[in-house]
């Protein structure tokens, strides 16, 4: 083929080329394409409370719960920490540390952890209101802890999670005592001889 063949068909290309980038923007000036709308669809706004609604229920208090809970279900419901801890004696630390002996020991000073910053800032021992707070949202207890774990929602739950912990030792802590409401006496009663 000589030059003029070659030019040819480049110009051929070209031309299509031109051909097809400008049959876009003639088709741009021609139609004009409508807005979609909107995407999906509205979701209803949640209805506000009413003035006269009911309270949540606020949980019972820690000694209440424990003095009811089961260590047997607290044991199943910690299938979901075993794999980041260990519950044996001895057991080895994991992504976090292993929890023989957790109630009433020091914070942050397992041998062999390395504790995040914030939770060796609290100080203090385990006790069960601590541990009680720090399961229901360990983020909210210590922020800035490196457990990645949402907590437990449920009392119930945490006090059987407790009760099982409490048993992982050679000698259980005392379960701390229910406060008795005092009753209050009417101030013009008076003494009955």
């Amino acid at each position: 083929m000589d030059s003029f063949e070659l030019n040819k068909v480049a110009g051929a290309a070209l031309g299509a080329l031109l051909f097809a980038v400008g049959s876009g923007f003639v088709a741009e000036l021609i139609y004009h394409p409508k807005p979609a709308g909107a995407a999906g669809y509205a979701l209803p706004e949640p209805e506000a409370k009413a003035a006269g609604a009911a309270p949540e229920a606020k949980a019972e208090p820690l000694p209440i719960r424990l003095a009811s809970a089961s260590a047997e279900k607290g044991q199943s419901a910690t299938k979901k920490c075993a794999s980041c801890h260990s519950f044996e004696k001895g057991g080895p630390n994991k992504v976090g540390p292993h929890l023989w002996g957790v109630v009433e020991r020091q914070k942050a000073h397992e041998s062999g952890f390395e504790y995040s910053a914030a939770l060796k800032e609290k100080g203090g021992t385990w006790t069960y209101d601590d541990l009680d707070h720090f399961l229901t949202n360990p983020k909210a207890y210590a922020a800035g802890t490196k457990m990645a774990f949402a907590g437990i929602a449920s009392p119930t739950e945490r006090a059987d999670v407790i009760a099982y912990l409490r048993t992982l030792s050679d000698s259980p802590a005392p379960l701390p005592a229910a406060e008795k409401k005092a009753e209050a006496k009417p101030a013009d009663a008076k003494p009955v001889p």
